[in-house]
């Protein structure tokens, strides 16, 4: 039986030092449970999403969703639609003015892109700790949504924590743009979300060093290029 990931007074006390000493607030879980009924009630309220393999997503237990991010909706969309309220990791310049407190509000998790956010870090493996949904746009930055270029940071989170990542794939929130929202897809269009069999991002050895985040890196490539080739032959798309 493996033992549950990051468990333990140990791990947390290492998390408080990644913290920088800091004592690290996690983020909502009841929060993550209200961002997921309000992302059911706008995304299929003014969209229809075609949900594909969301059995595959562990019904309890550590998790995290590797998302492909062509459009902003994909969050989103991910968020209601997943099977699990799912704790995003989102960059710190969305978290201005109102939208900021929302955020934090609904179990989200903020991060400097630009620096070694130790904080954030903390943040994601307590989520990952007590057993919640780490939602993880691996590319980093909205692109062209097809895994090309990953960073590491989420093969630090799966080998750190042994949380399985679960691929996801949301295609078409590009293909048609609305008449009155140009940056929003068109109104009642829909948009597939495809999710993945779930894999271990490590070798089994347990070893964290950049050796081995690298050839994860890899590995998470492998799979998450897979499936979204899989997922555009399924959907059509």
């Amino acid at each position: 039986m493996r033992r549950h990931p990051g468990g333990g007074a140990a791990e947390r006390d290492r998390r408080h030092r990644e913290a920088g000493g800091r004592q690290v607030t996690q983020p909502s879980a009841k929060g993550a449970v209200v961002g997921r009924r309000i992302g059911i009630g706008l995304m299929y309220g003014f969209w229809r999403p075609r949900v594909l393999g969301a059995w595959r997503v562990p019904a309890a237990g550590p998790v995290i969703l590797a998302v492909n991010h062509a459009h902003n909706i994909d969050g989103p969309m991910l968020m209601g639609t997943a099977p699990r309220p799912v704790h995003f990791l989102i960059k710190k310049e969305a978290f201005v003015g109102p939208l900021g407190g929302f955020l934090e509000g609904i179990g989200q998790v903020k991060v400097d892109r630009d620096s070694t956010d130790r904080h954030a870090i903390g943040n994601a493996l307590g989520v990952l700790e007590r057993g919640g949904v780490l939602g993880i746009f691996p590319e980093g930055t909205r692109g062209e949504g097809d895994f090309a270029s990953l960073r590491a940071g989420l093969a630090y989170f799966a080998v750190r924590s042994g949380a399985p990542i679960v691929p996801v794939a949301v295609l078409g929130s590009t293909e048609r743009p609305g008449r009155l929202v140009k940056g929003l897809p068109a109104l009642r269009s829909r948009v597939d979300v495809v999710f993945g069999a779930p894999f271990e991002a490590g070798d089994g050895s347990g070893r964290r060093t950049r050796k081995a985040l690298d050839e994860a890196t890899l590995r998470i490539q492998g799979h998450l290029t897979d499936h979204l080739k899989n997922a555009r032959r399924l959907t059509g798309r």
